[in-house]
Order: C-alpha cells, then sequence, then structure tokens
C-alpha cells in the first residue's frame, strides 16, 4: 500500500483517538492496540516517513496515559518481603532442606568428637580462643567475651563481617564444593584463600560449633551456653545457612538444568539466590544488634531470655519454613481458578 493511500485511509481514526478522550478501560486498550499495529506497519514500509514518526508519538501518548496513573495494592518493597522472596524460597526448599541437614548433622559430630577427644576443640576453635574461655569459665564469667568493647562498634563489626561471610558460603556454594577438592588435592590455595567450598562451609561451621557446646557442656554449662550464644545464634545461623542453600541451588541449576537451557536455568537459580541473600542483610542486622547490646547480659532473668530466642526462632521457621509453601499454594489457586 502506497503510504498517501495508507494516510487517507486511516488519519480520520488517527485524529479522532487522539482528540477524544476516554476513561474507559477497553476502548482505551482497543485504541492503544490499534495505534502498535499501525506503528508497526509503518515502520516496517514506511521507516523514515513523518508518519512513521506521528504514529510513535501516538502510541506513546497511548502508553502514558494507561500506565501513567496506574496504583498498586503495595509497594515494591512489600511485595518483594510478601510475595517474590517467600516464592523464591519455595524453588530453592530442597537445597535450603540440604543445607540444613548437613550443618546439623556436622553439629552432632563435633559435639561428639569433641567428647572423644578433648585436642579436637582446640583444633577446630583455636588455641587461644579456648584458653580465653577457660579462663573466663574459672572466673565465673563463662560468656564474658561477649561483655567486652563497645557495644555499638561491635554490633557494627560483626553486622558487616556476617554479611561478607555470607556472600562467601552463597559464592562457596555455587562451585558445590570443588574448589575444596583442587585445594586438597593440589594444596593451591585455590581462589586466594577465600575458602569458596560450598557445603564445606557448613559442615565446617556446623563442627565449630557442636566443639563450641560441648566445651561448655564439659563444665556443667551446656544449657546457659545454649541459652546465652543462641540469643543472637538463631538468627545469624540460621541466616547463614539459607545463604548456603541458595547458593547450592544456583550450582545444582547450573549442572542440572533439567527442560531449560543451561544458561536459562542458571539465571534464573542465580537471581532466586540473589534475592534471598540480600533479604539476610535485615536478619545479619539485627542478629549483630543481639550479639552487641544484648548477649553481654547473659544473666538476663530466664523468661526474657526464652522469649526472644522462641520469637526469633518463631521468625525464622515461619517466614523461610512454612510462609513459602502458603504463599505458593495462593499463587498456584488463583493460577488454577477459572475466571
Amino acid at each position: 500500500m502506497r503510504e498517501a493511500l495508507f494516510i487517507k485511509k486511516n488519519k480520520d481514526r488517527w485524529e479522532k483517538i487522539r482528540v477524544q478522550q476516554t476513561n474507559d478501560v477497553d476502548e482505551l486498550s482497543s485504541n492503544f492496540t490499534q495505534a502498535i499495529e499501525d506503528l508497526s506497519y509503518s515502520r516496517t514500509f514506511y521507516p523514515r516517513s513523518a508518519t512513521t514518526k506521528y504514529l510513535n508519538h501516538l502510541a506513546a501518548t497511548f502508553y502514558l496515559s494507561i500506565y501513567r496513573n496506574r496504583k498498586e495494592d503495595t509497594s515494591r518493597i512489600a511485595r518483594f518481603f510478601k510475595t517474590d522472596l517467600p516464592l523464591a524460597m519455595y524453588r530453592c526448599r530442597f537445597t535450603m532442606a540440604f543445607s540444613f541437614v548437613t550443618f546439623s548433622l556436622f553439629c552432632a559430630i563435633g559435639f561428639y568428637s569433641a567428647h572423644t577427644d578433648k585436642s579436637f576443640i582446640t583444633d577446630v576453635l583455636g588455641y587461644g580462643y579456648v584458653s580465653m574461655t577457660e579462663e573466663n569459665i574459672a572466673k565465673g564469667q563463662p560468656f564474658g567475651v561477649y561483655a567486652e568493647g563497645n557495644e555499638l562498634l561491635m554490633w557494627l563489626g560483626i553486622f558487616f563481617n556476617n554479611i561478607k561471610v555470607s556472600f562467601i558460603y552463597f559464592a562457596g556454594s555455587l562451585f558445590l564444593g570443588i574448589p575444596f577438592f583442587i585445594d586438597m588435592i593440589f594444596n593451591t590455595g585455590f581462589l586466594g584463600g577465600l575458602a569458596l567450598y560450598g557445603p564445606f562451609n557448613l559442615m565446617q561451621e556446623g563442627l565449630r560449633l557442636g566443639a563450641f557446646e560441648y566445651m561448655f557442656y564439659h563444665h556443667g554449662l551446656g544449657a546457659e551456653a545454649v541459652l546465652a550464644v543462641m540469643i543472637h545464634g538463631t538468627l545469624e545461623l540460621a541466616a547463614i545457612v539459607i545463604a548456603g542453600g541458595a547458593g547450592l541451588a544456583m550450582g545444582i541449576a547450573f549442572l542440572f538444568p533439567g527442560t531449560y537451557t543451561r544458561l536459562l536455568s542458571f539465571r534464573h537459580a542465580a537471581r532466586d539466590g540473589v534475592k534471598i541473600v540480600f533479604a539476610l542483610i535485615p536478619v545479619f542486622c539485627v542478629a549483630g544488634f543481639f550479639e552487641g547490646f544484648i548477649t553481654r547480659y547473659y544473666n538476663m532473668p530466664l523468661i526474657l531470655n526464652i522469649v526472644i530466642l522462641l520469637i526469633s526462632a518463631a521468625y525464622i521457621f515461619f517466614y523461610f519454613g512454612v510462609y513459602p509453601f502458603i504463599v505458593h499454594r495462593q499463587q498456584t489457586n488463583a493460577n488454577t481458578t477459572p475466571e
């Protein structure tokens, strides 16, 4: 069709929809669709003409009319924590379960190993830390290490250190522990000593916690250690386990892409993993606050200690464990319900 004929055939309609204002959604959508179709045709056959520029402006005007005043029921941040993050956790549920089981198993192994071999505690925690703790126990201040230093500086230092550790565990799990085997076989100091060992990081962390708890259990302070340390440890350790599970999901998605291409599978898992890790930053912030400002008062009333532990554990269990399944079921029902 010649451009002149194309203009003659449609100009009255273009002028009508340009001049007339409507609030009818169906009519607005129909006009926008027609403008896009005409623009596509004009771009194909008359790419450099004034007609194409006119139609491009017309389509842009309709686009702004549709989306400029669109209202959303929630903000992006609220939607992220209400829907996006729980769905990402649901998609990573199997690696999260594996990460939790791995950590728990090696925590038990660490406790048992410390029971059968007392030197294991020093090997895992270091001679300096063990000696300091033994001295504090002898003084009657077994958890005195948490009362040292300025509260604010301690909070900020722990907060940023935990974020760094979580990103290392996240990246390490991406490599599925392969750097561990390379370093173990060839003694290479792989990747500049960043210890990107994936699941082996969680194993090591579990061994450390198990040995730590036995050290106090051996002195008859097992329950006190749990109550004092887990004030902050509940959030802190749970977040590290979750970060490891998120990274592990990326590594598995790359190796076993399923029906997707390898790159697309990795991109989907990476998007979920990054969402999860960044969402852990507030958790680390609160955990660091607890360790800097509250754990030092480990001799607080028992009921207050238990309340803090229960609230922390309930939050982790519900939001990162149960709530993702609730959101997934809601999304599934919404998608399958007939209009």
